[in-house]
């Protein structure tokens, strides 16, 4: 494999310089509005806002890109008060950000404070955010998205949604159309659509933001970015980890409405859209509506041709013992989830995207790999033009990232064989150091500052949730069983077909006793 480093000229500026003029690219207009200094946290005690919102807070905190007065409350079910939640969180916050000075600990700390509350009970949670809704203020639910509407009439009732106050939503939002569109309508009446922030976590990653800048700052992709030269579009998230500690959740979404339906997607769109008029949020979010609206619904007759879908059974990873995954009586639930879609526009009209997610994979994973077309004329003798490798590029987004470009080449081959081809492999490693924000840093950043272009639309809420309706409704109409697959192994033997080429589908298949 060849590799290629950047030059020293796109790395000449500090680290922090290049993250900070990143976040300042990526709001535009953001710099003109006055920033939110106040936090509403649902959901404080659970393991997104202790893994990774506080932790987000306190980095920012620390870069001094809060506001002086910068205040956060705390709310969860849990009767705790103020100084017994600080003493839990404190350890989880050493925990997650050891290189955190104490003194930013403590600063963080005192500027926030706990309220227990009933979120089912709008009166609750009015009682508990009124005296702070006099401060500009922006409401973050980390709950389960049964509890949005409740919680949101609360909010409306204490005066914490009337402007310029705004709301922060963990996707998924609802688990269908019907119930995606019961709480976009319902919240929609407390609340106007421009102050609702509904967050994707994906887009807030660097890799994710950096498929528009390769894609369209760069010609060389540009030019071939169509039916024309594109055979096909792999889109694979694997996880080595199992359902573990989700199993309420996982019991009612499975992998297609957990992972395709919200990050898959977003990548879809990412990969597929249009070159929009500006990187404003809303010219960039129309793009990707379109995209969601031009696929193809899966219809029962193709579901077995287009779909495949999974559960793991006890396995290993890693030489590690993986149980087998035991939803609850009667649940019909998928852990892996293979899909081809279709974009029915004059840009990938014949073009398969094949979109895969798995839990207890061979290994944790994000990649995309588009697959180009055979030139047109082939003069060489060896391989014979049907055993050429095809043209590849690779987007890898995790855990490392890396750009990868797969050609055929006589430097690969022995001397004196330029009539004998080889695969070789360019890697575009990014370089390490980088100082670089988590996706929860940038999501909060761009709230507080009223920018929505990582996020995401009611409208294309609705389109996503109708596609994925489509492969639902296609699986029980079929009906498609569901396959098993021993931990540590990529999915069912029946998945093969939608893996990318450098996954080895077969490995592990067998026993090696």
């Amino acid at each position: 494999m060849l590799h290629l480093q950047q030059s020293d000229s796109a790395t000449s500026n500090t680290p922090e310089n290049i993250d900070e003029k990143r976040l300042t690219t990526m709001s535009p207009g953001s710099e003109t509005r006055a920033m939110h200094d106040t936090l509403f946290l649902f959901g404080a005690t659970g393991d997104l806002a202790q893994r990774y919102l506080f932790p987000s807070l306190l980095r920012l905190l620390g870069d001094g890109l809060l506001p002086e007065d910068f205040k956060v409350r705390a709310l969860a079910l849990s009767p705790h008060d103020t100084e017994a939640f600080r003493e839990i969180l404190r350890p989880r916050l050493q925990q997650a950000m050891p290189q955190a000075s104490q003194d930013d600990i403590q600063s963080l700390l005192q500027r926030i404070d706990y309220r227990s509350v009933d979120l089912r009970d709008p009166q609750s949670v009015a009682d508990s955010v009124r005296d702070l809704v006099h401060r500009q203020c922006v409401s973050y639910l980390a709950i389960p998205p049964g509890l949005y509407i409740s919680t949101c009439e609360g909010l409306a009732l204490g005066g914490a949604l009337a402007a310029p106050a705004r709301l922060m939503l963990e996707k998924p939002i609802g688990s269908d159309s019907a119930s995606a569109e019961h709480i976009l309508t319902t919240i929609g009446q407390w609340i106007d659509e421009d102050r609702v922030f509904r967050l994707d976590h994906y887009l807030g990653k660097a890799a994710v933001q950096n498929l528009i800048a390769l894609r369209f700052g760069n010609t060389l992709l540009e030019a071939v970015w169509n039916r024309n030269y594109i055979e096909s579009v792999h889109i694979l998230v694997a996880e080595s980890e199992g359902v573990d500690g989700r199993d309420a959740y996982y019991a009612r979404s499975g992998a297609l409405r957990d992972m395709v339906q919200s990050h898959i997607l977003q990548l879809l769109c990412l990969v597929a859209m249009e070159p929009p008029a500006s990187l404003e949020a809303d010219r960039v979010r129309d793009e990707k509506v379109k995209v969601l609206r031009a696929l193809r619904p899966l219809d029962a007759k193709h579901a077995a041709r287009d779909s495949v879908r999974g559960r793991y059974t006890a396995g290993s990873i890693n030489g590690q013992p993986a149980q087998a995954y035991q939803p609850p009586e009667g649940s019909d639930v998928e852990t892996f989830a293979g899909v081809t879609a279709h974009i029915d526009n004059w840009r990938w009209s014949g073009v398969p995207f094949h979109l895969v997610t798995g839990k207890r994979l061979p290994e944790r994973t994000t990649r995309v790999v588009v697959t180009l077309k055979p030139v047109t004329h082939w003069l060489f003798e060896r391989p014979h033009r049907g055993n050429a490798t095809p043209n590849r590029i690779t987007f890898q987004l995790q855990p490392q990232e890396n750009i990868e470009l797969g050609l055929m080449s006589s430097l690969a081959g022995p001397e004196w064989g330029a009539l004998e081809l080889h695969p070789l492999e360019l890697e575009l490693s990014v370089p390490t150091g980088l100082h670089r924000r988590i996706a929860y840093e940038r999501l909060f950043l761009d709230a507080f500052n009223g920018n929505h272009a990582l996020f995401v639309r009611d409208d294309e809420v609705r389109a996503a949730w109708a596609w994925i309706d489509s492969v639902s409704e296609a699986w029980k109409a079929a009906p498609l069983p569901l396959q098993p697959y021993p931990a540590g192994q990529w999915g069912p033997t029946e998945a093969a077909g939608f893996l990318p080429a450098d996954v080895d589908a077969d490995a592990g298949r067998k026993d090696p006793a």
